[in-house]
């Protein structure tokens, strides 16, 4: 029996520039079916996503675009 590993995917996202901007990403993005974590870079800009399984970009994008704020490209 072999475990699953958890599958990991890190995005742009810009816009993002305080507390807040982390909390509303965190919120949509933790939202998606199988998200387990969610870490925010806001230097770097960058959002890391830890899943059951791979995300759809465009899921991922549609959230981050609910929280007001716009992914560059896909994953990283």
């Amino acid at each position: 029996m072999t475990e699953q590993r958890p599958v990991v995917q890190t995005y742009t996202v810009t816009g993002m520039t305080c507390e807040h901007c982390v909390r509303a990403v965190t919120e949509e993005l933790s939202a998606l079916p199988g998200v387990e974590e969610v870490r925010i870079d806001l230097a770097g800009g960058t959002v890391t996503v830890t899943s059951a399984s791979p995300l759809p970009v465009e899921s991922v994008r549609a959230a981050v675009d609910e929280a007001g704020y716009e992914m560059v490209g896909g994953v990283a």
